[in-house]
């Protein structure tokens, strides 16, 4: 009768050790002798800031009075039908969102860090592809499942929580990101906020918790615009928005629209006005048009799309 008490004390003891034991991973990169090989008649910006809202829902943004993202979207191009990838996981989709493949593609079908195959992600990221043309980049993730995406060498500054599932809420990363843009000026910064998804998966997608969630990740945008305009100065950057997949119920990973279907947002410079109603928009797209307004070209073998029908046209050397 003594035994399964002591099992199970035994047991939280170990899971609480795996959460918090570990240290958050932080990775810096020797800043080296960057020279800037994109052409800057190419570049829409020398600066772009892309923001993944885990689990968000498009119809949540309405539904929630998610002021800031509301404010993007009249403001800018959006889409509330983009589409995330199978399976509508968190890494998986992250990983495309950042690296322009499928998963059959670079290989990522795997969730979690416990199960990962592989300490780092071996496809090119835009990350990788921008700091070898010169730029500067830093990413902050709120989940320890996106270590596989923090390689020595691609990232000026990166950091995730430590634990096989620790995470850390859009208030904390924000407060993070704040401190760095006070003292350095990445040219490709990445932030990752997790509330919508844990939420999601406690109180059920589209519950009051997971509204409260999705405001408090709206919350953060809006910071992170205050942030970003001290760091760059007005005008001087452009701002993608989107999500990883969204969610039903208590879970996602289906194929179900609610699951699959993510926003898609761009703002700031270079950026046109209005709805992409008739624009087809894949998350591995993301990655394209990030390289594409830095002056970048893609690489052939990747599957996505410029967006460019969320930007201005871009006048050719003869106009």
């Amino acid at each position: 009768m003594r035994t399964r008490p002591i099992l199970c004390a035994a047991l939280a003891a170990a899971v609480a050790a795996g959460l918090t034991a570990c240290s958050p991973r932080y990775v810096r990169s020797q800043p080296g002798d960057l020279v800037r090989t994109a052409p800057p008649e190419r570049a829409i910006t020398t600066n772009v800031v892309l923001v993944s809202i885990d689990g968000l829902r498009p119809d949540a943004i309405a539904r929630f009075s998610a002021t800031h993202l509301q404010r993007l979207m009249g403001e800018g191009s959006y889409s509330l039908s983009a589409r995330t990838i199978m399976p509508s996981k968190t890494l998986p989709s992250h990983t495309s969102m950042l690296t322009g493949e499928p998963p059959e593609e670079h290989g990522v079908v795997w969730n979690n860090v416990v199960s990962a195959r592989a300490d780092v992600v071996e496809s090119p990221t835009v990350f990788s592809i921008a700091r070898a043309h010169g730029y500067r980049t830093a990413a902050f993730f709120s989940k320890a499942k996106f270590g596989p995406l923090q390689r020595p060498g691609t990232l000026d500054y990166s950091q995730a929580p430590g634990g096989w599932f620790g995470r850390w809420s859009s208030a904390r990363t924000m407060g993070d990101v704040r401190s760095y843009l006070e003292n350095e000026r990445p040219n490709l910064l990445f932030v990752h906020l997790s509330d919508p998804d844990r939420a999601g998966h406690s109180s059920g997608w589209m519950s009051e918790a997971y509204g409260r969630a999705v405001r408090s990740a709206d919350a953060a945008v809006g910071a992170l615009l205050i942030a970003a305009e001290a760091a760059y100065g007005k005008g001087n950057y452009s701002v993608l928005v989107t999500a990883d997949h969204g969610g039903h119920e208590f879970d996602h990973g289906s194929d179900d629209p609610q699951d699959v279907m993510i926003p898609w947002i761009a703002w700031g410079r270079g950026v046109t006005i209005g709805a992409l109603e008739h624009v087809a928009i894949e998350t591995f797209d993301t990655a394209s048009t990030v390289l594409w307004l830095l002056g970048i070209e893609e690489p052939e073998a990747w599957n996505g799309s410029v967006v460019r029908a969320a930007f201005q046209p871009v006048p050719t050397a003869t106009e």
